[in-house]
């Protein structure tokens, strides 16, 4: 995915009331700052030091009280990573379209944001194909890098119940049959191979554990980014400690 028009650059002065952040535009004073929308709802660990540089977009729409929306953030050792989550399920959709993940590249029809379960979700992706069991996809947005061991990215962030909820309606759709793939969308340059955190959710991490054990599949894929456009390029290894679940 390409993104519409070029990204602005700034430098990051904080991020504030979770969907706020202040920077300066490059080549402005610093008394002329400007606010962002931030579209992550998240913690933001290890993506929001001020002084970073931030790469934004600009919208066209007269109606927006902040027409500008944090899209990248440049980390100090040249590290990438895309901010705006809603950027996630767009490259797996056309990731999908282009056939370009294996393990899904049999499905024909893709259906985005469609009701299921018993704890009223909407599966991000449904995937069907004649002859094949239906294939309901998660996606995940990554972007924390534990900043100890090189390479190492976690989900989530933070304690998380909706992910947890996610993670059983995915269960559920095995044991009816149909399959069933949690899908991680790395959005950090840095990371080079994904883990539940176990640290900081410790439900979350056992009920990947018993995702796996009851036949979930769990992906990773790292996508490349620049300020002209990001593309899902590579398989990750996704590693639960104490089970043998690596993929590569």
């Amino acid at each position: 995915m390409q993104f519409s028009s070029s990204l602005q650059q700034g430098r990051l002065i904080k991020r504030y009331k979770r969907f706020l952040a202040d920077v300066i535009p490059k080549g402005a004073a610093a008394e002329a700052s400007l606010t962002l929308h931030c579209p992550n709802t998240g913690k933001m660990t290890g993506c929001a030091e001020p002084g970073w540089t931030v790469y934004f977009s600009v919208s066209d729409n007269a109606k927006r009280k902040y027409p500008h929306t944090w899209e990248l953030v440049e980390n100090h050792q040249g590290e990438v990573i895309c901010v705006n989550t809603a950027r996630a399920n767009q490259l797996v959709a056309e990731a999908l379209s282009l056939r370009q993940i294996p393990q899904l590249a049999q499905y024909g029809e893709i259906k985005p944001e469609v009701r299921y379960g018993s704890e009223n979700s909407r599966i991000d992706f449904l995937l069907r194909q004649t002859g094949e069991p239906d294939c309901y996809v998660e996606v995940k947005s990554v972007t924390l890098l534990d900043d100890k061991e090189q390479g190492q990215g976690y989900f989530p962030d933070t304690r998380s119940e909706r992910a947890q909820k996610h993670v059983r309606e995915l269960i559920q759709c095995v044991q009816n049959g149909q399959r069933a793939v949690l899908l991680f969308c790395v959005l950090h340059t840095g990371i080079t191979r994904i883990s539940p955190a176990d640290h900081l959710d410790p439900v979350y991490g056992a009920l990947i554990r018993d995702a796996l054990a009851a036949g979930v599949e769990c992906l990773a894929w790292r996508a490349d980014i620049s300020p002209r456009g990001m593309q899902l390029v590579q398989e990750l290894p996704f590693h639960v400690s104490g089970q043998d679940s690596s993929i590569s």
